[in-house]
């Protein structure tokens, strides 16, 4: 199957920016009776074999839903697990991340966050920022609604005297993600038909895959298969 993918995808028409809504971990943690956070621990490598793919695709940006704002309503217990696994994982892996020249971006707000956890985004960002083979972009403590009313307020802050209107390039400028292209492509694993609150304003045209498969088990052969479909869909961005 995946060799099938491979012969019939078109690498001239690659999505440049992939956003992903890494759903599933804690279902396919019940359905096996281990704790969620086994789920969450699974999912955490799934992330590299999905930058590898990315990479041997030639996708510049890969957008991962990490941690959303809405995800502090969950159990203490679980949170702090993600926290562990979130500063396990780049003590394991930034080496690796920067050698194959990933540069590790964040979208959301850091002063929420253990100071800790702050330190490992950080660090990881600054050590990987001339990387410029694919980007990385962890969305932890994002909500798309959150980073809309944000960039208003910082612009409302920070604009010039003389700047009286928001237009879409100026507004752009103070959204989390400055810099990088619109999404292109949007996934969501699990067999759930929500976009819940990522990444509301990328996403305007994005083309959206809905997969069945959870995010622990995701791999290169479903990446293929998504940009396998966003092929064959008919991108018109509001016109005929």
């Amino acid at each position: 199957m995946l060799i099938h993918y491979k012969r019939k995808i078109d690498y001239s028409n690659i999505p440049r920016h992939v956003a992903i809504i890494m759903d599933g971990n804690g279902r396919w943690a019940k359905r096996r009776g281990l704790p969620r956070i086994e789920g969450h621990r699974r999912g955490a490598e799934t992330i590299e074999r999905c930058m590898d793919t990315a990479i041997e695709l030639g996708i510049n940006v890969v957008s991962l839903y990490a941690f959303s704002t809405e995800n502090w309503s969950r159990p203490k217990e679980e949170i702090n697990g993600l926290w562990n696994l979130l500063e396990s994982f780049f003590e394991k892996k930034l080496n690796t991340i920067i050698e194959k020249g990933v540069q590790v971006r964040h979208s959301g707000s850091l002063k929420e966050l253990p100071v800790n956890v702050q330190r490992i985004i950080t660090d990881a960002v600054e050590k990987s920022k001339n990387n410029s083979r694919i980007i990385l972009n962890f969305c932890l403590n994002y909500g798309g609604r959150h980073e809309i009313i944000h960039a208003v307020n910082e612009w409302l802050q920070k604009k010039p005297s003389q700047e009286l209107s928001l237009t879409p390039e100026i507004f752009e400028s103070y959204l989390y993600t400055r810099g990088l292209p619109d999404v292109d492509l949007l996934i969501r694993t699990s067999g759930e038909y929500r976009i819940s609150n990522f990444l509301l304003w990328q996403i305007a045209y994005a083309e959206l895959v809905f997969m069945k498969v959870l995010w622990p088990d995701f791999n290169e052969k479903h990446l293929y298969q998504a940009i396998y479909e966003y092929q064959h869909r008919e991108r018109r961005f509001g016109g005929l």
